[in-house]
């Protein structure tokens, strides 16, 4: 379902045209604590960040500002969207408004994404950093394929639900993968893994016998 909200009021006397009539759009996700927000622009230019925590929002001003209405636990910048994560208890009803009006404060001001001298752009962590194996050389070819699968097939899927999921190595047919947003914490992520994700990787490169959760 996806509902547009509109706060024109907010637009400067002679906004961009593409500010004028700003329109925020939300689409539920699999994860029914996570809202999927797009602001019909670009959010990330790059590469995708997660803020799993209030110290890790300070290095954006637009997280922080969601973190600080005290009721999220998670918030996540996808190339075109922002999904964020309600705390346990906290009613989107309530916590909707609010993020909407930070977002299109944030979006008309056209403010700065990150802190300046922060990693702004980068995926935390980074991809090349954060492995959980030791890989070895001799599997080049095969974490080649894993990755080119994840790129092409998996996480323009996962995107699409408000998330995202980096690769943390692969060792003795064991991939391990860390969903992130709405895929963080979601109920039905395990399956996600389990049955879509493992399934496809064991079909495509024989050598992978599991999927393990980062």
């Amino acid at each position: 379902m996806n509902v547009a909200y509109k706060r024109s009021f907010l637009a400067p006397d002679r906004p961009p045209p593409y500010i004028a009539g700003m329109f925020i759009e939300t689409e539920t996700t699999p994860n029914p604590a996570s809202l999927k927000f797009l602001p019909g622009q670009p959010v990330m230019q790059q590469g995708t960040r997660e803020f799993a925590t209030p110290e890790a929002a300070e290095a954006s001003p637009l997280a922080q500002a969601i973190f600080d209405t005290g009721e999220v636990v998670n918030v996540f910048f996808g190339g075109d969207f922002v999904t964020v994560t309600a705390a346990p208890g906290v009613s989107w009803s309530d916590l909707k408004p609010q993020v909407l009006a930070i977002l299109l404060d944030h979006f008309v001001a056209q403010a700065p994404l990150f802190v300046p001298g922060t990693a702004g752009g980068i995926a935390v962590p980074p991809e090349d950093e954060g492995m959980l194996v030791d890989e070895r050389e001799e599997d080049g070819d095969i974490i080649a394929q894993i990755n080119e699968l994840l790129e092409t097939r998996v996480r323009p899927a996962v995107a699409g639900d408000g998330g995202d999921i980096q690769y943390r190595g692969y060792r003795d047919g064991v991939v391990h993968l860390q969903m992130q947003g709405a895929c963080s914490g979601c109920p039905s992520s395990t399956a996600t893994l389990k049955h879509g994700i493992e399934g496809l990787l064991k079909h495509y490169v024989p050598e992978v016998v599991e999927v393990r959760a980062a």
